[in-house]
């Protein structure tokens, strides 16, 4: 049986665009889709046709072909003609790209061909606390791969830096396999799916346009920045490929802990120890800010362990904007020991003064105490 002409296949006039193509294939290859229609014979025979009307008018150089000698330009298996396979439209992961590409970010991704983009790298940077407040400039040791200068990133020892297609994929970038029944596609391990070739390697990096370095670089802490950060360094990673574009570098932040500040996002916390005659009688302190300074703290009479006193605005600073957390002094009050004679008998004094009356926590739980015995007596 003749072959129907691919344009009348694909419903279209000869002079279409390659949009208008594609347009037209998705419509029918998602009408006809054998997912769409199971056990519908005639419905996978015109998805193979559509399929191998697409392979060939997708294609520049087989489009021009087929105008110009019609189906005899591929018969003897020159064009895949011969019946449908999987590698007909490049793969099931073709096809569904060539259908679904552009709603999901495909754009004009062709089966990994292009320039070779350099990989992504990470570092990690160490800082203080401080220079987390205040924002710093951290300089990294980063172990890559940077631009050949020998052949300037061609990869070639000509001037021009010229290439070749590929003569193991004959540019396509793939090369296909048969494993049985199956077709497997996979990138080209002769050109790395470039799908061209250095005619004359370098001798310096044999081809890759890159070597094996150390960068220095300089990479801006801002500040606020929280333990744990992530800053990422357009262009900064590995350089890719003769014409392709470089990586990312990823730089990781971790903040040292402090001896006397502790952070929770924007707020500061500081532990103050304080005597036990400055609890008592009340006292004024002088404390640390994060940013350098010092603040005066009073301490009413009778203050506790664990009673705490708030200065606003002298906390974190709070990541890209000029606002600043709040400092929260915690304090602690410490008992004497390694005391002297004297101090011992004026201690004993005071608590025979004292006669248990100024201490009402400890009254009220000892009196508790003593109803749990009684009742358990």
């Amino acid at each position: 049986m003749a072959k129907q002409d691919y344009y009348a296949t694909l419903g279209v006039a000869r002079g279409v665009d390659a949009e208008g193509l594609k347009k037209a294939y998705r419509k029918l290859a998602m009408q006809y889709h054998p997912d769409r229609n199971p056990g519908d014979r005639e419905a996978e025979a015109k998805f193979k046709e559509i399929n191998e009307a697409y392979d060939v008018l997708k294609d520049d150089q087989k489009r021009a072909a087929y105008d110009r000698f019609g189906h005899a330009a591929f018969e003897q298996g020159a064009g895949g003609a011969g019946g449908f396979d999987f590698s007909a439209a490049g793969g099931f992961g073709d096809i569904f790209e060539q259908m679904f590409g552009d709603f999901m970010g495909g754009g004009g991704r062709r089966g990994g061909r292009g320039p070779r983009a350099g990989a992504d790298l990470r570092a990690g940077v160490e800082i203080e606390l401080t220079e987390a407040f205040s924002g710093t400039k951290a300089t990294l040791r980063v172990p890559t791969r940077v631009k050949c200068e020998a052949c300037n990133g061609t990869g070639s020892e000509s001037k021009d830096g010229g290439a070749a297609t590929c003569p193991a994929c004959h540019g396509a970038g793939k090369v296909r396999a048969q494993q049985g029944f199956f077709v497997v596609e996979r990138s080209c391990p002769t050109c790395g799916g470039q799908g061209r070739v250095v005619r004359n390697p370098c001798r310096i990096c044999a081809g890759a346009g890159t070597v094996q370095s150390e960068r220095t670089l300089q990479v801006q802490i801002p500040a606020g920045v929280e333990d744990g950060t992530r800053i990422r360094l357009a262009g900064e990673g590995e350089a890719g490929g003769p014409g392709g574009s470089p990586g990312d570098l990823y730089v990781h932040v971790a903040i040292r802990p402090h001896p006397i500040f502790q952070r929770e996002g924007a707020m500061v916390f500081c532990r103050v120890p304080v005597r036990m005659t400055q609890a008592a009688l009340g006292a004024e302190i002088e404390v640390p800010v994060i940013d350098g300074a010092r603040a005066r703290v009073k301490i009413p009479p009778g203050t506790q362990t664990g009673d705490q006193f708030r200065l606003r605005g002298k906390g974190f600073s709070v990541l890209r904007s000029a606002q600043r957390g709040d400092m929260v002094i915690q304090v602690q009050v410490e008992t004497p020991h390694d005391l002297t004679r004297r101090q011992r008998e004026l201690l004993e004094e005071f608590e025979a003064e004292a006669d248990g009356k100024g201490s009402p926590e400890h009254e009220g739980f000892f009196a508790k105490a003593r109803e749990f015995f009684q009742g358990r007596g």
